[in-house]
């Protein structure tokens, strides 16, 4: 399935850290990491292109608005760098994991319209979480009561294996 106009969805063309993004309400995107802002809000001032309602895609002028939710930090999968020069005894081999903030986007506003993501369910407190697990293990060894057989020993097998060994000595 597509993204975009064909179900009436606005969506802009962003530059974040000498990328661009292609971004819908509700998109969840890593961008370079951002520096730490006080309410976990983040305005993209840089938007290149926006499409509108009415399916065309123009450049925007200085009121186009990107606005996400930082969800989190990290870091990416390593990279490795390795140098070698053949027949010179030269290898060197290092590593790198670029940082990012991970960013939810809530708004694109763009004149006078305003599309803004659906909320994100609220997560369950822990203590429901809890209660949930303690039922689930009480529940674990009547499963496995009935799932099968009574395993078969192994001493069998281990008698045999002495017994075969000193027959070779």
């Amino acid at each position: 399935m597509g993204r975009g106009n064909e179900r009436g969805i606005m969506y802009a063309v962003i530059r974040s850290g000498g990328k661009q993004y292609r971004v819908t309400p509700g998109d969840i995107i890593r961008v370079e990491k951002l520096p730490p802002s006080r309410d976990g809000n983040v305005e993209f001032g840089e938007v290149l292109a926006i499409s509108s309602s009415e399916g065309q895609i123009g450049r925007p002028q200085s009121e186009a608005r990107v606005t996400g939710r930082i969800l989190g930090e990290g870091r990416g999968d390593k990279v490795l760098v390795f140098h070698y020069k053949r027949k010179k005894q030269y290898k060197k081999l290092a590593g790198h994991r670029q940082p990012f903030t991970a960013v939810r986007i809530t708004e694109i506003a763009f004149d006078g319209q305003s599309f803004t993501a659906p909320e994100l369910e609220a997560p369950r407190p822990k203590a429901k979480r809890a209660a949930e697990a303690t039922d689930e293990a009480a529940e674990a060894p009547v499963r496995e009561a009935k799932a099968g057989a009574p395993k078969k020993s192994t001493a069998k097998k281990q008698a045999g294996k002495k017994a075969a060994s000193k027959k070779k000595k």
